[in-house]
């Protein structure tokens, strides 16, 4: 099969290599998925960079989307034809979605509605993790789409609040501020990075935005409220904006945090307190089996309505997986990057 890998960290140009690699075979519980389109997260292009190289050959990206042609023994042999998105299969794994076959267990590739195309399905995929764990404007949807499904849902209803969503514009907070929609949020406020940024937030659903770079946060956020606050907010970099928070929080407000540049984050105890704020960390490589479970089946109700929209920044052919990853790590693609490992017609 055509494949893509590398052996050490370093550069995309340096590492990836291009080349044929044995077909796998499932074993059992098992399933090979024929890749149609395989997404490129922060999370992928870090690993490559510096994250420890676990096997000779690393082949990269964790989400995908194809089509399941074999099945190993205790699955039902009725999967093979199936349209599926995979999840985590690169995470502590060394067989990825960059290549024509990748074999995962069969709960990790998960039905894909008909009216989903391959390469919006290799975006429901996994946030960015930095060096430590963040996320990053740019990626791709399943994995993306469940951490906000999970980050909207987690601990108590959004339903007539009012929501924070960082970087709106990235492949986590464009699904969270379409899912805060969806759930019934009565007022989704957005930061952002650029004009372009927030026209797109404000399509999907965002009410108001606020660009970071120009404008201060905790005053417009207080005009937006009414000094009030808002009830949640959903945080990409919990380290940056720690000192910020406690200051745009409501009473009993919930900050949910999926991402942080630095691994150490301090809080201001005393605003805290007197907030009753409530801090909850997830990562969503790591949600409990039942929690995943519930997740993924209300993703796959969400795509099924038509509703989500997907963008899909860039598609690149397999042989251009460096210029993929360059395209990442630029941080200047609004959207998801996807390579495309379609068959070709015969």
């Amino acid at each position: 099969m055509r494949a893509a890998w590398y052996e050490k960290n370093g550069a995309a140009r340096e590492v990836l290599k291009v080349g044929s690699l044995p077909e796998p075979l499932p074993g059992p519980g098992e399933v090979r998925v024929r890749i149609h389109a395989s997404g490129v997260n922060p999370s992928d292009v870090k690993a490559r960079a510096g994250r420890p190289v676990i096997a000779p050959q690393m082949i990269p990206h964790s989400d995908g989307a194809g089509i399941i042609d074999a099945v190993g023994a205790e699955v039902a042999g009725e999967r093979i034809g199936e349209r599926v998105w995979t999840w985590n299969a690169a995470w502590r794994r060394s067989n990825g979605t960059a290549a024509e076959y990748v074999v995962l267990p069969q709960d990790q590739a998960v039905h894909l509605p008909d009216n989903v195309s391959f390469e919006e399905g290799a975006c429901l995929g996994i946030p960015a993790l930095p060096d430590n764990v963040s996320s990053e404007e740019g990626a791709c949807l399943g994995i993306p789409a469940l951490t906000a499904l999970r980050a909207v849902t987690m601990d108590g209803s959004v339903f007539g609040r009012t929501v924070l969503v960082a970087g709106g514009a990235g492949s986590v907070g464009a699904y969270a501020i379409q899912f805060a929609r969806l759930y019934g949020a009565a007022r989704i406020v957005t930061t952002v990075s650029s004009a372009q940024k927030a026209e797109i937030c404000l399509r999907l659903g965002a009410d108001d935005t606020i660009n970071y770079k120009t404008e201060d946060v905790v005053d417009r956020i207080k005009d937006i409220t009414n000094g009030r606050g808002v009830d949640r907010v959903i945080e990409v970099d919990a380290a940056t904006n720690a000192k910020m928070l406690p200051e745009i929080i409501a009473q009993d407000g919930l900050l949910v945090i999926y991402g942080s540049s630095k691994p150490d984050i301090s809080f201001e105890f005393l605003p805290m307190i007197l907030a009753g704020i409530a801090a909850r960390f997830f990562i969503v490589y790591e949600m409990s089996p039942e929690v995943r479970a519930e997740t993924v089946s209300a993703l796959h109700s969400q795509l099924r309505s038509g509703l989500l929209r997907h963008h899909i920044a860039e598609i690149y052919a397999l042989d251009d997986i460096a210029a993929a990853h360059e395209a990442v790590e630029s941080g200047k693609t609004v959207g998801n990057v996807v390579v495309s490992l379609s068959p070709t017609p015969s």
